[in-house]
């Protein structure tokens, strides 16, 4: 496990934080400034990402439901731990997407009736169907990557964080339990040992790479693909993709 998550990989310098705005701005919509090259960057991270999964030793040895079961539940954590590992950069631009409140207005002035709001989901739960993102999805984004680069994660300590992420025991639905708990476990231990021997003076350095994970997981899956892939290949089904990708000899 430990040879395989200190795998080198790329990076490239982060370029500098987003302006504040208005508090109501987070429910805008907005749009990648550059589609195509933000794609093809997430693209080619989504690929290193399944490639560094499948040298993983520990993860062949499960059978192939359950290595698609754990891809399929972390792919957009991984994917993010990556571009955050490569410093990809995002720009973005507000969508034209009409407001609500610019919707309410416009169909007032016309005598229609308003259009009705659509209940948000509960939390933690999956969204269904196309989910637009806001600028606060985004701002969650940037502040992960952010985190990320303020604390200069080195490339054996995302390897970690990696494996803690990518060996989930909680997942409904997988055989090896305790396997793939001992496995996380390995990787919060060698993480914990690394900072200790690297970061001596830090003693909190451990705690804040675990802010990190907890941010992951207030990113919704859904997001992701909408932002990333959707610009350029239309309607995303993550499942399939992903189940071709880890079939594939990447």
């Amino acid at each position: 496990l430990y040879s395989i998550l200190r795998s080198e990989q790329r990076a490239v310098p982060p370029a500098g934080p987003a302006p504040w705005g208005c508090p109501c701005g987070s429910r805008r919509r907005v749009a990648l400034r550059s589609p195509q090259v933000a794609c093809k960057a997430a693209s080619a991270v989504l690929v290193k990402t399944l490639r560094f999964v499948q040298n993983v030793p520990c993860f062949q040895e499960l059978p192939l439901e359950e290595q698609l079961l754990l891809v399929r539940s972390c792919w957009a954590p991984l994917l993010l731990l990556g571009l955050a590992q490569e410093r990809v950069h995002l720009e973005t631009v507000e969508s034209a997407e009409p407001s609500m409140l610019q919707r309410i207005l416009t169909a007032r002035q016309q005598g229609e009736q308003p259009p009705p709001r659509a209940p948000a989901p509960a939390p933690g739960r999956p969204h269904h169907g196309p989910h637009l993102p806001s600028a606060g999805d985004i701002q969650a984004i940037k502040g992960f990557l952010a985190k990320c680069w303020s604390l200069d994660i080195s490339t054996k300590e995302y390897a970690y964080l990696k494996g803690t992420v990518l060996f989930n025991p909680d997942l409904p639905g997988l055989q090896c339990t305790q396997y793939i708990e001992g496995l996380q476990r390995e990787a919060q231990q060698a993480l914990n040992e690394h900072v200790r021997l690297i970061h001596r003076g830090d003693e909190a350095r451990f705690a804040k790479l675990n802010v990190v994970l907890s941010l992951l997981r207030s990113i919704n899956a859904n997001v992701v693909a909408e932002l990333f892939f959707r610009p350029i290949i239309g309607a995303v089904n993550m499942d399939d993709m992903l189940l071709e990708m880890l079939c594939a000899k990447l």
